[in-house]
């Protein structure tokens, strides 16, 4: 008995032993379980990191090159973002609550992908792998053209900026006397002077406030129609001008009183001077149709664009109601001619400035949509044409329409001269001397002021260089778009006059000729400002083809079979130029 009790406790030792190496064996086990999950949480973690960093990588490729941070990058680093390969996710399948429940051998090692970089001339079909030291993200240096800047923040032509501004700070000031002068005239004067007031706002004020209010109508009206049939429009304006003029003429030479007779016989005289340059520009109106709805096709996209218009009618009409009171005032005041004379200028030079804002903010708005694919504000486009681009539209306004007006007589002396050098024996020179005038100021620059912020002159000489390299000169040089608008302005006064000459008659025969006059002014203008639309559309879309004729907003095919029949010599109307000779 003595002899088995060793042995018993040897036995029991190598049990606890034994029991002892177990428990220590699934603590390491559980020991090394952790330690996995805190490499597998690591790993995941970093993972999550490079997945996050190649998706910012991605955002920056996928922006529009036209933001400013892309520009940035670009510009600053002088390369462009290249989207790299992302890892497989094969970590990201698993779960990590899977990794609780069965311990996981290391992971394998990632193969490495290789960047996307594509070589110029590539020698095989797979790329050349990375080297050691190359980084995670890739940067392709990558020639990028530098795009012009479109949030320009400078003032253009300050000085004609600040000129009309004295202006319109002298008119207002002189109109506001004025009608205090009417007042007081009317008011506390001798019976003369307050009986001819009083004949005056009975018998003039009504009618002329009708004009404007039938004028403000008819621009409404003309803008639609050419927004909806924009084809039929053209051939309408062009025959019911001559019409209408001719009928205004001849009704005031029925009235056969010394005044009227004299605004009557320039009504016909222009109604036939049109006629025959309706029968000229005929062959020119199938291709003006073809651009004006190609031009007019943007408007759609843009539901208030016709809100600066309407806002530039109201002011107008609230200016030309002030404005004819001063002019009653004016008949009370020191030499009346000359003051009417000065009002009138004045008012013409505003409404071409209102006419002009409406110009550039819808070639703003248009431009920027043909050019970088941008559908931009109209009420930003219509605060910076208010602000910063106004220098620019006062000095536009103030030259262009005489500018052209000289160009149209230098053309037409051209015309006329024929083999008679001894009679216009300076036609050549002066056609000469306004082309280059007309090429540093011209209706055209309106758009890269609008898109670029470029002053007037510049503008003018940079868009006429533009047309001279995509040799489109001889077909904006045929363009009828702005004697299309000019028309309609002709019109509208022409219906004004009408109207209110046939009431005017009735009621008080004396100021038959003097309300015709100011009916047509105020119905001219007040037009002028709604066509500026149209006008604008077929501006930008010269330039910005010039520009990029290759655009995909573009249809090329009118333009390059005009191009192809003016080197063919098959136009058959032609616009007089220089010779080569004596440029």
């Amino acid at each position: 008995m003595g002899a088995t009790e060793p042995e018993v406790e040897r036995e029991s030792k190598g049990e606890t032993l034994k029991i002892e190496k177990e428990e220590t064996e699934k603590k390491q086990r559980r020991g090394g379980g952790v330690k996995d999950m805190e490499e597998e949480e690591g790993e995941e973690s970093k993972d999550k990191d490079e997945i996050s960093h190649h998706r910012f990588l991605a955002s920056l490729n996928r922006l529009n090159p036209t933001n400013p941070l892309r520009i940035i990058v670009n510009g600053g680093g002088g390369s462009r973002f290249t989207t790299p390969t992302p890892p497989p996710p094969t970590n990201l399948a698993q779960p990590l609550r899977s990794s609780l429940r069965q311990p996981h051998p290391p992971p394998p090692p990632r193969p490495q992908t290789p960047p996307t970089f594509v070589p110029e001339e590539p020698q095989s079909q797979t790329p050349p792998p990375p080297s050691e030291h190359q980084t995670r993200s890739i940067f392709t240096p990558t020639s990028q053209p530098t795009l012009a800047s479109l949030n320009s923040t400078k003032y253009t032509n300050k000085f004609f900026l600040l000129l009309f501004i004295f202006h319109k700070v002298v008119a207002i000031g002189f109109v506001c006397f004025l009608v205090f002068r009417g007042v007081q005239g009317l008011i506390g004067s001798n019976g003369r002077v307050k009986r001819k007031e009083q004949k005056i706002l009975r018998f003039l004020l009504p009618q002329v406030e009708a004009a404007s209010l039938l004028s403000i109508i008819l621009a409404f009206v003309w803008q639609m129609a050419f927004r909806i049939w924009p084809e039929f429009m053209i051939h309408f304006i062009l025959w019911s001008t001559f019409l209408m003029s001719l009928s205004s003429g001849i009704l005031l030479l029925c009235f056969q009183m010394p005044a009227t007779d004299a605004v009557g016989v320039c009504l016909i005289a222009f109604s036939i001077g049109y006629g025959l340059y309706a029968c000229w520009v005929t062959r020119r109106i199938k291709f003006c149709s073809k651009i004006l709805v190609k031009s007019l096709e943007p408007v759609s996209k843009f539901s208030d664009l016709n809100l600066p218009t309407y806002y530039m009618l109201a002011a107008g009409f609230i200016w030309m109601s002030l404005w004819i009171f001063g002019v009653i005032g004016a008949l009370n005041f020191y030499f009346p001619p000359l003051v009417i004379i000065g009002l009138v200028l004045s008012l013409a030079w505003t409404t071409e400035v209102m006419r002009n804002v409406v110009n550039l903010t819808v070639s703003r708005v248009i431009a920027l949509y043909y050019l970088r694919g941008m559908q931009s504000s109209t009420r930003f486009s219509f605060q910076r044409a208010l602000s910063r681009n106004l220098g620019s539209a006062c000095l536009g306004s103030l030259f262009v329409p005489t500018i052209e007006a000289l160009r149209i007589l230098a053309r037409g002396l051209n015309l006329l001269k024929g083999e008679d050098e001894f009679m216009f024996c300076c036609a050549n020179c002066c056609l000469r001397l306004m082309d280059f005038i007309f090429e540093h100021g011209n209706g055209w620059a309106f758009v890269q002021i609008a898109a670029y912020g470029k002053g007037f002159v510049r503008a003018s000489q940079d868009t006429w260089k533009l047309f001279e390299d995509v040799d489109m000169v001889e077909i904006i040089d045929a363009d009828i778009t702005s004697s299309i608008c000019f028309l309609t302005g002709i019109c509208s006064g022409c219906v004004c006059v009408i109207v209110v000459a046939a009431w005017t008659h009735t009621v008080y025969k004396p100021f038959t000729a003097t309300i015709s006059l100011l009916a047509f002014f105020i119905g001219y203008l007040m037009t002028r400002i709604s066509m500026a639309l149209p006008h604008a559309c077929v501006g930008c879309y010269y330039t910005c083809y010039a520009e990029n004729p290759e655009n995909r907003f573009f249809d090329n095919k009118p333009i390059k079979d005009r191009q192809a029949l003016i080197k063919n010599g098959r136009v058959a109307v032609t616009t007089p130029r220089v010779r080569r000779a004596l440029a």
